[in-house]
């Protein structure tokens, strides 16, 4: 895992959890058991009633074991989102 993290620091990434919060944020380190440092982290709340909000978290430290998914984030094609419309289901937590 250490390997493909490599390539996504100072990278806008997008992380899913396991207990089904979606965070984004530039990822800042990581070490050998996938714990992960987000810099400028927002998370992302949906709801199917309204639209998605954003809540600024700054440095966020996540364990490892906490991550479902994590990859980069097209910046140019998440900026074309209307998320402020965007009506849609929470995810589910991810069970293992």
């Amino acid at each position: 895992m250490s390997d493909q993290l490599r390539s996504l620091v100072d990278h806008p990434v997008f992380v899913y959890l396991t207990d089904g919060r979606t965070l984004v944020g530039q990822l800042m380190g990581y070490d050998q058991a996938a714990n992960v440092i987000l810099g400028k982290t927002h998370e992302r709340i949906f709801s199917s009633t309204e639209g998605m909000k954003s809540v600024a978290i700054g440095v966020y430290v996540i364990r490892g074991e906490t991550i479902a998914l994590i990859g980069e984030l097209d910046e140019e094609l998440d900026d074309q989102a209307d998320y402020d419309e965007m009506k849609v289901e929470p995810l589910d937590p991810v069970i293992l």
